[in-house]
C-alpha cells in the first residue's frame, strides 16, 4: 500500500473540498429530511449552476484559456465573477494549468497527467502540490486584462460573496433562516460540488472512456454523456485536436450550449473573432485517423487478403495529401486577402477567390477518392 506524502498535501485546499463534499453529502440530506424541497431551492441550485458551470466552459476555458474568441467586457466581469463562484481558482491560475495540459498532455509537466492514474487526474493534483510550483509566465496575454488582474488578486473574495452568500441570502429573502440554510445548502455547497466534480471528470474519465475520431496520438476521448453535464465539454478529442476553436460539439446533432452561447453573444454584439476550424480540415483529420487504424490492423498475414485495394488507397492518399497541402496555401491566401480586402484590386481579389473555390473543389474530390478507396479496403477486410 502507497503511503500518503503528508508533507505535499495542500491542506487549505483538501480541508475546503472535503468540507464541501461531507457537507452536500451528509449536510444536505439531513436539511431536505427536516425542511423538504421546494421549486424555489431547486430553482436556485439550476441557476447558480448553470451561470457557474458556462462561466467555466465559456469564460475560463474557451475565452481566457484559449482564446477562441474575443468578449465585450461585461461577458468578461460575468464569466470572471460567476466562474470565481465555482471555486476553481482565478482565471489566470486556470488558464495557466490549462495551457500547461495542453502543452505537455499526457506527460509529467501536465498538471493532471492521466498516466499518473485516474485520481491524479481527477483531484489528487489539486490536493497535492505541485512540483515543481507552478508559475504565470504562460498567461502574459491574460495579465493585460484589468478585470482578469482584477479577479486574481480578490478571487477568494469574489468566490464567497458570489458563491455561497448570495445563494444565502436570496433563499433567506425567500423563506426566512430555513431558506437562507437551504439556500447555502443548495445553491451553494452541492452546486460547487456539482460543477467542480464535472470539471475534474473531463481531466480524468474523459482521458480514460469514449471514442477518438479525430487523433489518438494522445489520452483524449470525446463522450457525449459528458458533454451532457458539462455544457458540450465531453468531445474532448475534438478538443485536444483543435483547441482554438470556439466548438467542442463540432457536429450539428452534438449538444454544446457554449457553442450556442458564444453564437448567441456574437449576434447580440457581445462576442466577436469566433475561431472555427475549417471543415475540410476537420474531415483530414477523421481520414488520417481511419488511415492510421486501418494501417494498424494491415499485418502481413491479411495483407493479401485486402492486397488489389491496397495500391489504390495509398495513391488516393498521397493525392489527398498533396491537394491538401495546395488546398491550405490558397486557403491561408484567401484570409489574408480577406482581412485586407480593400487593399486589393477588385481583378487581384476575383483571381484569389477562384483560385480557392477551385482548391476546394479539388481537395473535396480528392477526399470523395479517398473514401471509395478506404471502402474497397473495408469491404475486403470484413
Amino acid at each position: 500500500m502507497t503511503s500518503i506524502p503528508w508533507d505535499r498535501v495542500n491542506w487549505r485546499n483538501s480541508v475546503f473540498l472535503m468540507s464541501l463534499i461531507v457537507l452536500a453529502l451528509v449536510g444536505l440530506p439531513i436539511y431536505l429530511w427536516q425542511y423538504g424541497l421546494d421549486w424555489y431551492q431547486a430553482a436556485l441550485f439550476l441557476v447558480f449552476f448553470s451561470a457557474t458551470g458556462l462561466s467555466i466552459t465559456l469564460g475560463y476555458h474557451r475565452l481566457f484559456s484559449h482564446r477562441s474568441f474575443r468578449a465585450a467586457w461585461p461577458v468578461r466581469l460575468a464569466t470572471l465573477v460567476f466562474g470565481a463562484a465555482a471555486f476553481e481558482n482565478s482565471a489566470l491560475c486556470w488558464a495557466s494549468d490549462h495551457r500547461r495540459h495542453h502543452k505537455h498532455t499526457d506527460s509529467d509537466d501536465d498538471p493532471y497527467d492521466i498516466s499518473k492514474g485516474f485520481w491524479h487526474a481527477h483531484i489528487g493534483w489539486i490536493l497535492f502540490k505541485m512540483e515543481p510550483a507552478t508559475n504565470l509566465d504562460n498567461v502574459k496575454d491574460l495579465q493585460a486584462d484589468p478585470l482578469v488582474r482584477w479577479q486574481h488578486q480578490h478571487y477568494l473574495a469574489i468566490a464567497g460573496v458570489c458563491g455561497l452568500l448570495l445563494p444565502a441570502v436570496l433563499g433567506g429573502l425567500w423563506a426566512g433562516w430555513p431558506g437562507a440554510l437551504g439556500g447555502f445548502l443548495m445553491g451553494g455547497v452541492a452546486r460547487i460540488v456539482a460543477v467542480q466534480q464535472f470539471t475534474f471528470f473531463i481531466n480524468s474519465l474523459c482521458h480514460t472512456i469514449g471514442r477518438q475520431p479525430y487523433s489518438s496520438r494522445n489520452t483524449a476521448k470525446d463522450s457525449a454523456i459528458m458533454a451532457f453535464f458539462t455544457f458540450g465539454e465531453g468531445y474532448h478529442n475534438y478538443h485536444h485536436a483543435f483547441q482554438y476553436d470556439y466548438r467542442n460539439g463540432v457536429k450539428p446533432w452534438q449538444f454544446d450550449p457554449t457553442k450556442w452561447t458564444i453564437w448567441l453573444l456574437a449576434r447580440l454584439g457581445l462576442a466577436s473573432d469566433l475561431r472555427r476550424v475549417p471543415a475540410e480540415r476537420i474531415l483530414l483529420a477523421e481520414i488520417e485517423e481511419k488511415q492510421r487504424r486501418l494501417e494498424s490492423r494491415l499485418h502481413p498475414a491479411i495483407a493479401p487478403k485486402v492486397h488489389p485495394a491496397l495500391p489504390r488507397l495509398q495513391a488516393t492518399k498521397v493525392r489527398l495529401q498533396e491537394t491538401f497541402a495546395r488546398w491550405e496555401a490558397r486557403e491561408i491566401e484567401y484570409r489574408q486577402a480577406l482581412q485586407n480586402r480593400l487593399a486589393s484590386s477588385r481583378e487581384r481579389w476575383a483571381l484569389i477567390q477562384r483560385d480557392f473555390r477551385e482548391a476546394t473543389a479539388a481537395l473535396r474530390s480528392a477526399i470523395r477518392e479517398w473514401q471509395e478507396a478506404y471502402a474497397h479496403v473495408e469491404n475486403a477486410l470484413a
